[in-house]
């Protein structure tokens, strides 16, 4: 059974979003395909791609969200690795069992339709993992 299957995205915090987008045009030489708010996080995302990889840029919608902390603890730049799996609860679970903190114990609703789990950094090596199912 395929776990963690593919690096789905790269998750990037970003002050403005603006900014984000028109750097990230430059740099990659694309506009963003989508861009989108999840209120339920406070963040507003916007999707670059490159070849057949993704980019997710992210900025605080409110003071108190977590890419707000973020950014405020650590600056701008990378806040999350985003993994492709085919079954979330299955993985959930699995990792669960491995000793992984998830952050949430039921998938959520995320950006790009996908439904989405995020596991601790503190017990993944300092790096905040995302699990994300298409949802179809």
């Amino acid at each position: 059974m395929d776990h963690l299957n593919k690096i789905e995205h790269l998750g990037i915090a970003v002050k403005s979003l603006d900014e984000g987008n028109a750097l990230y045009t430059k740099l990659l030489g694309v506009p963003p395909y989508k861009m989108e708010a999840v209120e339920s996080e406070g963040v507003r995302t916007s999707f670059f791609k490159a070849g057949p990889n993704k980019i997710e840029l992210l900025e605080a919608t409110n003071p108190d969200s977590p890419i707000a902390k973020f950014i405020e603890k650590r600056g701008e730049g990378i806040h999350h690795v985003a993994y492709a799996v085919d079954d979330i609860k299955a993985e959930m679970a699995r990792l669960s069992s491995e000793g992984f903190q998830l952050l949430n114990q039921e998938p959520k609703m995320g950006a790009d339709n996908k439904w989405v789990c995020f596991l601790h950094p503190r017990g993944t090596g300092g790096t905040l993992i995302e699990l994300c199912q298409d949802r179809g």
